[in-house]
């Protein structure tokens, strides 16, 4: 049985000028059915006369030039222009003159250089074919030279709609493409911040504390496992993070959730932050990402009150509703979250575009009386 769309594969991987040639072919064999003498396109009304050897040349110039119509338009557009010209003194009329406002929408389509010269030169050359037919005894009027002048220029002029339309089409898919590789870009930016700004500052905030354990081994080995574990955890976070990023990654990978959320608040306390873990309810079935963009709304302000409010006491409050999910994490420090010495405010700005992009609310504001809080609302239900 055979296999239209392996076929068809096979014809779409074919040279362009293979694929338009049997158009040409099949013009040209249509030209030379009795049954269509004289049906070809007529300027000037002279009497047809019958066919000679010479037709077959005037109807190879007009059919055969169709197979490069979009390989070398130009050469298309002045053979089959040479051989209508010839056609029409020589009062043929074969059915293959039809090929010359085919020849004009290619070239308007695809010619890439020298387009208003050409325009120009086949304007030019038709005024002698014009005088010409007139002195072999054309009795055609001016009026219809006109006419037939405005017919051809109104098949460049598809040409011409054709070959914008594509160039349209073509900067629409670049823009489509340059947005796409940019949003790809940022979100692959803030995973990496997520996921190793966390860890590493909490990696970093171990490593300075155990300078001052050297006098007592059992808390430095404590911390050093800390250190340890959370490297780990890096690890494995930033090998998750690359298989999502494969094209043949599975589906079905799953990201942090809320629910991890306890393993988080306990990582940041062995780092030596005293965190108070409130939560209340239990994520909805269809949460969907909201419990992905709950725990990075939770990561970060952790991480920040690692950075810049160090040994603060520090507050997570997490209440699950039925259609969203709010977040509020504070600390009583003196170090600022919105205005930290050394912040590039990525952290916080992806957090707002995350938490915004589900329809929902973000803050982060200094408090009265020194530290900061971070505050979310976060629809549940929201798509990924």
């Amino acid at each position: 049985m055979i296999d239209l769309r392996r076929l068809t594969d096979l014809w779409r991987r074919c040279d362009v000028v293979v694929r338009d040639l049997p158009f040409g072919l099949l013009m040209a064999v249509a030209s030379l059915l009795p049954a269509l003498h004289g049906k070809g396109t007529q300027v000037g009304d002279l009497p047809a006369r019958p066919f000679d050897a010479l037709a077959f040349v005037v109807i190879a110039l007009e059919c055969l030039p169709l197979a490069v119509r979009r390989r070398w338009p130009a050469v298309c557009l002045v053979l089959v222009s040479l051989g209508f010209a010839l056609d029409q003194l020589l009062a043929y009329h074969v059915l293959a003159s039809n090929a010359l406002p085919i020849a004009l929408i290619s070239a308007g389509a695809h010619l890439e250089r020298h387009r208003r010269v050409t325009v120009l030169l086949l304007s030019m050359a038709y005024v002698p074919l014009a005088v010409a037919l007139g002195r072999l005894g054309a009795t055609e009027r001016p009026e219809g030279y006109v006419v037939f002048y405005l017919a051809l220029a109104l098949a460049w002029g598809i040409g011409v709609w054709l070959r914008s339309t594509r160039a349209a089409e073509a900067e629409r898919r670049r823009h489509v493409a340059e947005v796409t590789r940019a949003a790809e870009r940022t979100r692959i930016a803030r995973e990496l911040h997520d996921v190793v700004t966390h860890h590493v500052t909490a990696m970093v905030v171990q490593a300075e504390a155990a300078r001052y354990l050297t006098a007592a081994p059992d808390r430095l080995d404590a911390t050093l496992s800390a250190v340890t574990d959370t490297g780990r955890r890096a690890i494995a976070d930033l090998r998750h993070m690359l298989d999502l990023l494969r094209a043949d990654h599975d589906t079905d990978v799953s990201m942090p959730t809320a629910g991890e959320l306890h393993t988080l608040v306990e990582q940041t306390r062995r780092a030596g932050q005293p965190v108070e873990f409130t939560e209340e309810g239990s994520p909805a079935e269809s949460a969907g990402s909201a419990e992905f963009v709950t725990y990075r709304v939770v990561q970060e302000a952790l991480t920040n009150a690692l950075k810049y409010a160090h040994g603060s006491p520090t507050v997570v409050r997490v209440r699950y509703g039925e259609k969203e999910i709010s977040v509020a994490v504070g600390t009583d420090g003196s170090g600022s979250l919105a205005a930290s010495p050394g912040g590039s405010g990525r952290g916080l700005a992806g957090l707002r575009e995350r938490v915004e992009a589900l329809g929902g609310e973000f803050r982060a504001d200094r408090q009265a009386g020194g530290g900061f809080l971070v505050r979310a609302r976060i629809p549940a239900g929201s798509p990924s």
